[in-house]
């Protein structure tokens, strides 16, 4: 089995706040390209634009934590545009994984087969 880690990070968009949440999607976009570690990062809008879907993929637990904290210049923005209604992580984290995100309360679904190309 792969050591990336995966998610899926649903927010509801506060309402008035679509451009704030665009704005600061394409910031974080954009330094998370950065980022050698990241293998995917999608963001994807429901079609009444008050909710997104978040798809995030990670080489291993050690480049999460990377992300995490490149993630802390953006929390505030992130927060006052959205707020997160499920999470759901999956792949084996280790511990500092499982504390950096423990806020957010992910639901964690441990590998049980399959393969990826």
């Amino acid at each position: 089995m792969s050591k990336n880690i995966s998610w899926i990070l649903q927010v509801a968009i506060h309402p008035g706040k679509l451009e704030d949440f665009r704005a600061v999607a394409k910031d974080l976009i954009a330094k998370t390209e950065s980022e050698t570690g990241t293998l995917g990062y999608e963001w994807n809008l429901s079609d009444d634009k008050t909710v997104c879907h978040i798809y995030e993929r990670y080489k291993d637990a050690d480049a999460v934590l990377t992300h995490v904290q490149s993630f802390g210049a953006f929390a505030q923005r992130f927060l006052e545009a959205c707020h997160p209604t499920r999470f759901h992580v999956y792949g084996k984290p280790n511990k500092a994984m499982i504390a950096a995100l423990a806020d957010l309360q992910p639901v964690y679904f441990n590998p049980l087969g399959g393969f990826s190309r």
